[in-house]
C-alpha cells in the first residue's frame, strides 16, 4: 500500500492543511493500492509561494552547476527505475515490459539530454548593435496526465527546471503515485528548495487554484482539449504563458504502392499500445478502396495477436483501461460506432475477462468508417481503430480525409516511394508525421496544430518553451 499523507514543498515533506485523501486503485485487480493529499489552496499557496522565493537564486545559478545537478538527479532516477516500473505497472495497467522501456526508460533519457543542450540554448547571440539572450519564464505549474504520467511529468519539469524555472507539479490524481518517487529522487539529489514542489489534488480544486494564481508565470498542461481550453481561459486574466499537449485523432495514410502489411501492423501495434490511450496513437487508417478488403484481413489479424491479462506478465501485450470512468466511456463510444453502421471487424463493447478483474477492452477494428462519423472525428482513447478508405491513386483526398478533423497532434504516411511520401505528409497539418514507420525521435519538437494545442515539449525546442527573450541594445562605438 503506498499511503502518502504529506506533500513537498519548500525542499521537506510537510502535512497537508487538508487531511482528505484520494484512493488510487489497480487497474488489474481493481484494489485501493494507495492514498495521496486531497490538497486545497492553502497548500497551493504554500507551494507557489516557495517556488517564488527559490527563482531568484536557481535562476542566477550558473548552467554547469544546473547541470551538474541534473546529472546527480540523473543517478537518483537511475537508482529508483525498478521502483518506478512497478508502480507505474499498478497504477497505469501498461505491461511491465513496455513500461520498463517507454514509461521509465524514455524519461531517464531526458535528464541527460537537457543538460547537453543547456550550455548552447544560454549562450548569447549578437544582432547587429543588440545581444540577445534566453532567461528562465519564472515559477511554473505543471499539471500532468495519468496515461503516461512520469514520461510527462518529466518532458515538462526538468527543462524547467534545467533553464532555471522553479516548479509547482499537479500530476493527474488517477496516477500520483510515481510523482512522489520522482520528488524522492530531486530530495535525494539535493535540488535546492522550493525549486520543485509537489500537490496532489484534483483539476477542478488544486489545478484551477495553480492556473489562476498571479505568481505563476507559465503553465504546461498535457490532457483533453476541452480541459486546455478551460486552462487557457483561466490563464487568460494574468496573461501568463500557456502550453497545451491535447488531444488528437491521428491518421495512418497509406498509399497504393506501400507495403501493405508492414503498415497495417505498424497502425494496429500504434493503435493499441497501452490500450489505446496514448494522445499520438494512429486510430484512423486510410487506405486504397481496392485495398480494403485486404487491410481487413490484416488488421483483424493483428489484433487477435493482442493477448490481454496481467501487465506483471511478460506474454501480456495489451494491459486494462486505467479506470472503470475510461472503460465505460469507450465501450459508449464502440456502441455509438456499431450504431453508426461500421463494419465490426474484431472485438465490441462485450467484456473479455470472463469473470476475471481487470477493466479491459478488447481489441476492438471498425470497418467502413465514414468521414465525418463519430469513429472518425472523435477521440476514443481505448483500443479502437477505424479504417476509412479513398479513391485509388487520389492522394490528395487521403490527405483531405487525415485533415478533416479538430485535431492536427501526429500522423502517418506509407509509401515505397520516400520523396512522394515527404510530400504527403508535408500536407498532413499535424505536429508529427511518420514515413514507413519511422521511429519517435525524442530529442525532436513534440506538440500539435490546431485543438491538439500550442507549444512543444522534448529536445531543444521543449527546453526554450521555458524561457523569455531579452533584447539589449548597446549603443555605437
Amino acid at each position: 500500500m503506498h499511503n502518502h499523507d504529506q506533500l513537498y514543498i519548500d525542499g521537506g515533506w510537510v502535512k497537508p492543511e487538508s487531511g482528505r485523501r484520494i484512493e488510487v486503485t489497480n487497474p488489474f485487480t481493481e484494489q485501493v493500492i494507495g492514498l495521496v493529499p486531497d490538497a486545497d489552496d492553502v497548500d497551493v499557496e504554500l507551494a507557489v509561494s516557495a517556488a517564488r522565493r527559490a527563482f531568484p537564486f536557481w535562476s542566477a545559478t550558473p548552467v554547469d552547476t544546473r547541470v551538474k545537478m541534473l546529472k546527480r538527479c540523473h543517478e537518483a532516477f537511475v537508482a529508483k527505475s525498478d521502483e518506478l516500473t512497478a508502480t507505474i505497472v499498478a497504477e497505469v495497467g501498461m505491461p511491465v515490459k513496455l513500461t520498463r522501456r517507454i514509461q521509465v526508460g524514455l524519461p531517464m533519457q531526458q535528464f541527460d539530454i537537457f543538460s547537453d543542450l543547456l550550455p548552447d540554448i544560454f549562450a548569447e547571440r549578437k544582432i547587429g548593435h543588440s545581444k540577445v539572450r534566453r532567461e528562465p519564464i519564472g515559477v511554473v505549474a505543471c499539471i500532468t496526465p495519468w496515461n503516461y504520467p512520469l514520461h510527462q511529468i518529466v518532458a515538462k519539469v526538468v527543462p524547467a527546471i534545467a533553464a532555471g524555472c522553479t516548479v509547482v507539479l499537479k500530476p493527474s490524481e488517477v496516477a500520483p503515485l510515481n510523482a512522489f518517487l520522482l520528488a524522492e529522487v530531486f530530495d535525494e539529489a539535493g535540488l535546492p528548495p522550493g525549486v520543485f514542489n509537489l500537490v496532489t489534488g484534483f483539476g477542478v480544486s488544486v489545478g484551477q487554484c495553480l492556473v489562476s494564481h498571479p505568481e505563476v508565470d507559465m503553465v504546461s498542461f498535457t490532457g483533453s482539449t476541452a480541459a486546455g481550453r478551460a486552462i487557457g481561459n483561466a490563464a487568460s486574466d494574468s496573461i501568463k504563458r500557456v502550453a497545451l499537449e491535447l488531444g488528437g485523432k491521428s491518421a495512418a495514410i497509406v498509399l497504393d504502392d506501400a507495403d501493405l502489411p508492414a503498415a497495417v501492423r505498424a497502425t494496429v501495434g500504434s493503435c493499441f499500445l497501452n490500450s489505446g490511450q496514448t494522445c499520438t496513437a494512429l486510430t484512423r487508417l486510410i487506405v486504397p478502396e481496392s485495398s480494403y478488403e485486404e487491410v481487413a484481413r490484416l488488421a483483424t489479424e493483428a489484433a487477435g495477436r493482442f493477448t490481454q491479462g496481467d501487465p506483471n506478465d511478460d506474454a501480456t501485450r495489451m494491459g486494462p483501461l486505467v479506470s472503470r470512468n475510461q472503460l465505460e466511456r469507450v465501450r459508449s463510444f464502440i456502441r455509438q460506432g456499431i450504431a453508426s453502421g461500421a463494419e465490426l471487424l474484431a472485438g465490441g463493447d462485450e467484456d473479455p475477462k470472463q469473470g476475471g478483474t481487470g477493466f479491459f477492452c478488447q481489441p476492438t477494428i471498425f470497418g467502413r468508417v465514414a468521414p465525418g462519423s463519430i469513429l472518425d472525428q472523435e477521440e476514443i482513447f481505448g483500443p479502437v481503430l477505424s479504417i476509412l478508405t479513398y479513391p485509388d491513386g487520389d492522394d490528395e483526398a487521403a490527405v483531405a480525409i487525415a485533415n478533416g478533423t479538430v485535431f492536427g497532434l501526429a500522423g502517418a504516411v506509407w509509401s515505397r516511394n520516400l520523396v512522394r511520401a515527404n510530400d504527403v505528409a508535408g500536407k498532413v497539418r499535424a505536429g508529427q508525421v511518420d514515413i514507413n514507420g519511422a521511429a519517435f525521435n525524442i530529442h525532436a519538437p513534440y506538440g500539435g496544430y490546431r485543438q491538439s494545442g500550442n507549444g512543444r515539449e522534448m529536445g531543444l525546442h521543449g527546453l526554450e518553451e521555458f524561457t523569455e527573450l531579452k533584447a539589449i541594445q548597446w549603443p555605437d562605438a
